[in-house]
């Protein structure tokens, strides 16, 4: 079965079961006069909704590219799931909201066996579906998915808060009905936040994962004439669509059609094994004659890694005939100002070597 196949019949599976969760403990909260067994309820009917939305979602992203939309429509799984917390986060202010009417004006709730029993039928179904749709999102890399089991898991939660609120009442006598919910309520509102600031992060745009950006460069570098690897930016267009580019340092005598070659070799294996599209690859030349050339590479190299935050020095190249050298450095994110470190550390090669023309380019840490 296909990605979109398991994310949507997961999602009906999910449907199913919340709305049957839901008519039953509605009909409990109802008979038994309980605040936090019907807004259990309601937050049932909210979550398949969220399935609703992840079936809707998921059809969208898995339309073909078309001339507005060259890339595909992936990304849209992010909205589907950004949408699934606005959802969750609305359901936890209306709770607490009535949570609120029902402290200041309390009932007095009234349980039965049945009623019990079918709250803790709840409690099992949920933990059980929220493991199995989170499971599912996360071998399918569905957003959606995982904040839906998520959430699932917090609803188990609640539902055994709302028993042992239930019990404590029989035993005791003592009514918590209304101040569990409002404690329920701030509970769904911080995994709300929490689902949607993790959504906005991807669309925003994530670092590359260090891994997969280790495993990307060494297969690049298994290439046959590949010296290093380096500047790789991948671009998320959906869960399952990546693209990027790269650079690669190679000797500064290859010809245009052993580049070409080897720009195909990269691409293939990449996409084979980590199914990711190199839409291009860059080469660094690197001097190869035993002249000054390396040595001056090494003196560059110490000069600039000296600099505190300077994390690599890559792409270098020098002729010392025309008196021109390049190379790349790459200043981390925490130095407290990049550019600084950037201007201080091209003064310093200027200083050791004031006949060169110097073409650095201060490079970003996107990947590992």
């Amino acid at each position: 079965m296909n990605r979109e196949k398991r994310i949507i019949l997961t999602s009906f599976i999910g449907i199913g079961a919340n709305i049957l969760l839901a008519a039953f403990k509605a009909a409990v909260g109802i008979l038994s006069n309980s605040i936090s067994v019907v807004l259990d309820a309601v937050n049932n009917l909210s979550d398949a909704l969220s399935s609703v939305i992840t079936i809707i979602g998921t059809k969208i992203a898995g339309k073909r590219p078309d001339k507005k939309h060259p890339f595909g429509h992936g990304r849209v799984e992010y909205l589907s799931a950004a949408l699934i917390s606005v959802i969750v986060l609305y359901a936890g202010v209306t709770s607490l909201s009535e949570s609120v009417q029902k402290i200041i004006h309390p009932e007095t709730p009234d349980y039965s066996t049945v009623s019990l029993i079918i709250i803790t039928a709840g409690i099992l179904v949920k933990i059980l579906l929220g493991r199995y749709v989170k499971k599912v999102g996360q071998e399918t890399d569905s957003d959606s998915l995982i904040n839906s089991g998520e959430d699932a898991v917090l609803d188990a939660v609640i539902s055994a808060s709302t028993l042992a609120a239930a019990l404590i009442y029989l035993k005791w006598n003592l009514s918590l009905e209304a101040w569990l919910a409002a404690i329920i309520s701030l509970i769904i509102i911080r995994s709300g936040f929490q689902m949607l600031s993790e959504t906005i992060s991807r669309i925003v745009g994530e670092r590359t994962d260090s891994e997969l950006s280790k495993q990307i460069k060494a297969e690049a570098c298994a290439v046959e004439g590949v010296l290093g690897a380096y500047d790789l930016i991948l671009h998320d267009y959906g869960p399952d669509r990546v693209m990027g580019s790269m650079h690669v340092e190679v000797p500064d005598y290859y010809t245009a059609e052993r580049l070409d070659n080897m720009t195909r070799e990269i691409q293939d294996r990449i996409f084979e094994k980590y199914h990711v599209i190199v839409t291009a690859v860059g080469f660094y030349a690197q001097n190869t004659k035993k002249d000054e050339s390396a040595m001056i590479r090494d003196n560059v190299r110490n000069i600039v890694m000296d600099r505190d935050y300077v994390l690599q020095m890559h792409g270098f190249h020098v002729d010392p005939a025309e008196k021109v050298m390049r190379f790349d450095a790459v200043i981390d994110f925490t130095a407290p100002d990049r550019n600084a470190v950037f201007t201080g550390l091209v003064q310093d090669v200027q200083m050791a070597y004031p006949d060169y023309r110097l073409n650095v380019v201060m490079d970003s840490d996107t990947s590992n």
